[in-house]
């Protein structure tokens, strides 16, 4: 698993990846900042009570809402810029560790687009659920964290890789045959991605982590025939 993760960041060596890295922070940084823009400019121009001093304070706790929320979520809108082009950041990490393998099974880009926002809209919903706990139960919280999104990551990468190779069914099979290496994959994922700017690199770190994941999954399988 620490091999696999090392192999993981050296490929940040590849300017592909680096380049799927700096499209999807630019691109996220870009939306946010028309997006903040866009609301600081609504919430100034616009009069909610007719008092100037009440107008004020609602325009200044409105626009630090604003922001704070723009830098909690815009990880998260950074990795779902990536998932368009995740797939490409597998090829290079196959092609370059495992040329061995056959041709991957084709996907189209509705494929990757319904991908991209289930897991986006899996991980906001889990959560807003868990949020409760997470404010209510300091030192519990942080278990919790790491437990829910390790579960949610490693299945998500791990099913995003896998579908390369197998269908939903096989992957499914291949993952509750091994259900700790996914899991432990995962709980790596969400680590990193609550340290930030390192948060940044997890779609492509964590995309080409877990193909050495997966290959390490497949290999008793290959031997055994």
């Amino acid at each position: 698993m620490i091999r696999a993760l090392f192999l993981a960041f050296g490929q940040l060596s590849d300017p592909r990846a680096r380049r799927v890295v700096w499209i999807a922070v630019l691109s996220s940084a870009l939306a946010y900042a028309l997006l903040s823009v866009s609301v600081w400019w609504a919430l100034f121009h616009t009069p909610l009570t007719g008092n100037v001093w009440v107008d004020g304070v609602v325009d200044l706790l409105g626009g630090l809402v604003v922001l704070i929320l723009a830098w909690l979520l815009f990880p998260a809108t950074v990795g779902t810029v990536s998932s368009f082009f995740l797939d490409e950041v597998v090829g290079r990490v196959e092609a370059r560790h495992y040329p061995h393998l056959p041709p991957p099974r084709p996907s189209g880009w509705l494929a990757d687009l319904w991908t991209a926002l289930r897991f986006l809209a899996l991980v906001l919903a889990v959560n807003l659920v868990a949020l409760p706990l997470y404010i209510a139960a300091p030192g519990l919280n942080l278990v919790v964290f790491y437990t829910v999104n390790g579960y949610l990551l490693g299945r998500e990468y791990f099913e995003m890789v896998a579908h390369r190779r197998m269908d939903r069914r096989e992957a499914r099979a291949l993952r509750r045959s091994y259900p700790l290496k996914p899991f432990l994959a995962g709980v790596i994922i969400a680590f990193l991605s609550s340290i930030p700017f390192v948060n940044l690199l997890v779609p492509v770190v964590a995309s080409a982590f877990m193909v050495h994941v997966l290959q390490s999954m497949t290999g008793p399988l290959r031997r055994a025939g």
